[in-house]
């Protein structure tokens, strides 16, 4: 199971990130300098216009004035509409360094840089935290492109919820590995995106909104007798301006100001839309741009967006609407503003109108917008991973010939490793499992690489069922559940130690390998029973390890127990490797190199003797 062989650096991707960066920083400290440069013109031009402007007309040259002034005026405003648009451009152009510096932080595992959101794991997941898929530092933090909710949530439904059905990952790969070769359209759609705000497009709350229609009773009479009385105090206001008629306004608009105050204005809704329309905005620009490049078929992403296209609702034109619409419902945050348009018509009644027409074509067709939407943005993250990591390989799943046929249970890879370890300390290793029952034992010393061996394995699988490369120049397998019993955490809440809670994720693993009706289970088990004593961790591993070989599953148990490598002799699907070290100079080296057999060194009481920590003296038949 040796191999020194390495996968391929991914130097040729940082080295093009760095180019565009620095390219990206010199357009950037031009931008600024033309910027300085405008804003120091504007100035000049200012003072220039008012010194000239205020001569012409103190020499009585009022004409002259008038003409300067114009002409100031007219030029003053072409430069801050063209200030205005480089501003507009270095914003844009900020945006898309920032998009770089984050897919190079992906690559150098630079987490500081690297946003963490909320990761929707749910509890007592039999592997989402032993194999540290959320979190900071984990893989959820290192794929996440996303921007909106359903796009994040739909992520690490990938991720959670595996294996999927073979034409559902089939579907799901092509657009992946479509995707990877559009570097340009992702960026872009995570670009469109942020130039609207780093918040992202919280579907769920939209949804809601648009769910909760506002019903106002009797509108369809109380608008239209606000908008006459609003049009006769505007009639009757200009009368009394040019003196036509007396002060009669005052009493038409009483009588609107008072009907406004008796009508429910729908207060609750309307401050819950306040703020919203950026998100519909959002959305719209999102769901645009994906849309003008979805008609090229035949692609994967024009197969993915088929059913918007092919839909008699066309999305953008319906949601931009909406954002004009909450965009005007949002003035309720300028009280001023809102008074003064409401004293001028019935603007509130009028919007509230609008806005129950445009959630009326909008409800139902939603859920699918969103979906669509999910779709794309989970399959360019995978392919923005994929992008960065060009040397990992596209594995390939084998179908079983019948569920439940132990010859057909497979889970191969050649020079696999962890995407999570930078790609100059992680060590690839070579391991295969066929059959059901199939139990790699593994043993070996303390910090010799074992945990992170089961988790190399659990995660390149996880990655491969989700759709993405893996680490790994050679990956084959069937369709697998993961269940694992490696990260376990006593819990005081709860009142469980921590052998009890071991106990029970055991439990969890063992009901999930017995399971006939789906498809076999890959358990990675790390310390077995490390919560209990040598005596009872013997004689309950032993019997659990029996058990498993006889499941609906197979995969790997590392031990420190070496007592527990006889079993390789009692149970014939149980085969032995091991991690090991060696010492120099005073300090232990490991090459983190899986071998076949047994473990045949400890290295327990030497890391005791080399921190300092008093220990028997040994003879050399028992080395430390």
């Amino acid at each position: 199971m040796q191999d020194n062989q390495r996968p391929p650096d991914t130097s040729s991707r940082e080295q093009t990130l760095q180019r565009l960066l620095s390219r990206t920083s010199r357009l950037l400290v031009k931008g600024h300098r033309a910027s300085a440069t405008l804003t120091r013109w504007r100035l000049i031009l200012f003072v220039t216009a008012l010194l000239c402007t205020i001569t012409l007309y103190r020499l009585g040259w009022y004409q002259a004035g008038n003409l300067s002034l114009g002409s100031f005026l007219a030029f003053f405003l072409l430069i801050a509409s063209y200030h205005t648009r480089l501003e507009q451009r270095i914003h844009r152009l900020r945006q898309w360094q920032h998009i770089k510096q984050t897919h190079l932080a992906r690559l150098r595992l630079d987490w500081d840089r690297l946003q963490e959101r909320a990761y929707p794991a749910p509890d007592n997941h039999l592997y989402a935290n032993d194999q540290d898929l959320g979190g900071p530092h984990s893989l959820f933090q290192l794929l996440d492109t996303t921007v909106s909710s359903q796009g994040r949530e739909r992520l690490a439904s990938w991720l959670l919820t595996q294996p999927p059905s073979p034409d559902e990952w089939t579907e799901r790969q092509t657009l992946v590995r479509e995707l990877t070769t559009r570097s340009l359209f992702r960026d872009r759609l995570t670009l469109e995106a942020r130039l609207l705000g780093e918040q992202e497009i919280d579907g769920h709350r939209l949804a809601a909104v648009l769910r909760h229609r506002l019903e106002i009773p009797r509108l369809h009479i109380i608008l239209p007798l606000q908008a006459i009385l609003a049009a006769t105090t505007l009639g009757l206001g200009l009368a009394a301006l040019l003196n036509w008629l007396p002060g009669y306004w005052m009493w038409s608009f009483g009588l609107y100001a008072l009907l406004y105050f008796f009508t429910d204005q729908g207060e609750e809704l309307l401050e819950h839309a306040v703020g919203l329309h950026h998100e519909v905005e959002k959305l719209g620009k999102v769901l645009g741009y994906i849309d003008r490049h979805a008609r090229r078929s035949p692609t994967a992403l024009a197969h993915t967006w088929a059913p918007l296209a092919n839909s008699d609702r066309a999305p953008v034109s319906l949601i931009r609407q909406a954002a004009r619409i909450l965009h005007a419902v949002s003035i309720k945050a300028h009280p001023l503003v809102h008074l003064v348009a409401n004293a001028l018509c019935p603007w509130d009644l009028w919007y509230v109108r609008k806005l129950g027409q445009i959630q009326d074509q909008i409800r139902d067709h939603l859920p699918l917008w969103l979906d669509r939407l999910a779709e794309v943005e989970a399959a360019a993250a995978l392919g923005t991973f994929a992008y960065l990591h060009p040397a990992y390989i596209w594995p390939a799943s084998l179908q079983t010939n019948s569920q439940g046929s132990g010859a057909t249970a497979l889970c191969s890879a050649r020079n696999l490793a962890h995407p999570l370890i930078p790609s100059g300390k992680r060590v690839p290793n070579d391991f295969s499992l066929r059959g059901l029952g199939q139990i790699l034992l593994v043993t070996g010393s303390n910090m010799s690489g074992k945990s992170t061996f089961l988790r190399t394995i659990g995660i390149n699988l996880c990655l491969a069922q989700a759709g993405a490369p893996v680490c790994a120049s050679q990956f084959e397998w069937t369709w697998l559940r993961i269940a694992c019993c490696i990260r376990v955490d006593d819990s005081l809440d709860a009142g469980l130690s921590f052998f009890y809670a071991e106990v029970k994720r055991l439990k969890s693993l063992l009901d999930a390998s017995t399971d006939l009706s789906q498809p076999p289970v890959l358990f990675l088990i790390d310390e077995i029973f490390k919560g209990t004593n040598n005596r009872e961790r013997l004689i309950g591993s032993r019997a659990y390890i029996t058990a498993l070989a006889q499941s609906h599953g197979f995969g790997l148990v590392s031990t420190h127990d070496l007592e527990l490598t006889e079993l390789e002799h009692s149970v014939p699907s149980v085969t032995n490797a091991h991690f090991q070290e060696t010492v120099a100079a005073g300090e232990l080296l490991f090459d983190y190199q899986l071998r076949p057999g047994p473990c045949p060194t400890t290295n327990a009481l030497r890391i005791m003797q080399l921190e300092g920590l008093p220990i028997p003296e040994t003879s050399p038949d028992h080395p430390v």
